[in-house]
């Protein structure tokens, strides 16, 4: 009998209200913001981006069916950081202050992203 395998999360270089640029697939070049990121499956949710078409039956009086168009998740490599001060997408580094705080820096011009 095999025993059933562990997912451990995986390590995602962006967060949560992070500004990104797309870097392949169909929205190759958008901009938007991660609303959500899931870490577990390696994906983020950026909105604006990979918008899907479902097909909602209606559920109740209230709530009237047809075509929703939302957001869904795209794998975090397809993302690169957007930093806002020179106005590129980056990689980041990583700089401990003088405090002794850890906190992700732009390469290109060492602007400090927020926690």
């Amino acid at each position: 009998m095999t025993t059933p395998k562990k997912t451990t999360p995986k390590k995602i270089h962006v967060k949560k209200n992070d500004t990104v640029l797309i870097i392949s697939g169909k929205d190759k070049g958008k901009k938007g913001k991660v609303l959500t990121a899931f870490p577990k499956d390696g994906k983020i949710l950026v909105e604006n981006v990979n918008i899907v078409t479902r097909h909602m039956k209606p559920k109740g009086a209230g709530q009237p069916g047809g075509k929703i168009h939302s957001e869904a998740a795209i794998y975090a490599s397809k993302a690169m950081l957007f930093c806002t001060k020179c106005e590129r997408a980056t990689r980041i580094s990583h700089k401990i202050l003088e405090d002794g705080n850890k906190v992700r820096v732009c390469k290109k011009c060492d602007e400090l992203f927020a926690k």
